[in-house]
């Protein structure tokens, strides 16, 4: 009996690690709209302005994008308000004694494969909103504004809002 139960319990989990695996999302890269925040250089200074800049521009941007319902809605609503998101994050560089500014643009670039929440978006061509932080040579944090992924659940800075999840339990519903 005992053999049964841990084979069973084996199986569970490898099922648990296979069907929780990030999904390809089914959509084309042309269905998103992708938003990449880079930071000056690698420095740990650079890393963390970049995580601050990241949160003012998610809220600066969140009211305009609750009534965003297309990709090409949520393109013009960036590109009327690129001079915005810049002072935002140059002013959270000014206040923290950085000398470097931002630069913000709507670019089409190539890239990789990335995993987002329970989303893998393939590596592709992607419009994208591009935040460069001075030299733009470091490593970057990027979200999907359209579809509003940044936005849902208000999943930055703490757990408002967080719907927690379990796995096992939605494996179980999925079957039984």
């Amino acid at each position: 009996m005992k053999k049964v139960v841990a084979l069973l319990f084996c199986v569970l989990g490898i099922a648990i690690v296979v069907l929780g695996l990030p999904r390809e999302t089914g959509a084309t890269e042309a269905d998103f709209l992708r938003l990449h925040i880079r930071a000056n250089s690698n420095s740990a200074d650079d890393q963390d302005i970049k995580f601050q800049i990241r949160q003012e521009v998610v809220n600066e941007l969140t009211p305009i994008f609750v009534n965003v319902t297309s990709k090409d809605s949520a393109m013009r609503a960036l590109q009327n308000n690129l001079g915005r998101i810049e002072e935002v994050a140059d002013r959270v560089l000014l206040a923290s004694g950085f000398d470097y500014t931002a630069r913000a643009s709507l670019r089409t670039e190539l890239f990789p494969t990335r995993v987002y929440n329970e989303h893998s978006l393939p590596e592709g061509i992607y419009d994208a909103l591009i935040i460069d932080l001075g030299a733009g040579a470091g490593d970057n944090w990027w979200c999907v504004v359209y579809p509003p992924l940044c936005f849902l659940e208000n999943n930055i800075g703490g757990d408002q809002g967080v719907i927690y999840r379990s796995k096992l339990q939605e494996i179980i519903r999925r079957y039984f």
